[in-house]
């Protein structure tokens, strides 16, 4: 009983010194200011991404087999017609309980 009664008291007066610290004058939010704005300059030099590479590209149409092949997805209304039809040859309960 001592010891519950101790912790109370001593939870109580964290409590109580954690709210004087605390000032309830409400603050505004600042946010830092930049003094540099957005000007017009000149652009950087171009730069390669490519290590080595000399920058190349073609112009023409791909071949359709070059692409692959587009992956058939089975419509939602099949899946549940299928899904119906093995429902309805799936074996029925023999013994009906009745009360």
């Amino acid at each position: 009983m001592k010891t519950v009664l101790g912790t109370l008291v001593i939870l109580c007066a964290t409590s109580a010194f954690s709210q004087s610290i605390i000032s309830s004058e409400v603050q505004p939010l600042r946010f830092s200011e930049h003094p540099q704005h957005a000007s017009q300059h000149a652009m950087a030099q171009e730069s390669s991404l490519y290590e080595s590479s000399a920058y190349s590209y073609a112009k023409g149409e791909v071949p359709l087999w070059e692409l692959g092949t587009p992956i058939y997805v089975v419509p939602l209304g099949d899946l549940a017609r299928a899904a119906k039809k093995e429902h309805a040859n799936d074996r029925k309960a023999e013994k009906v309980l009745e009360k």
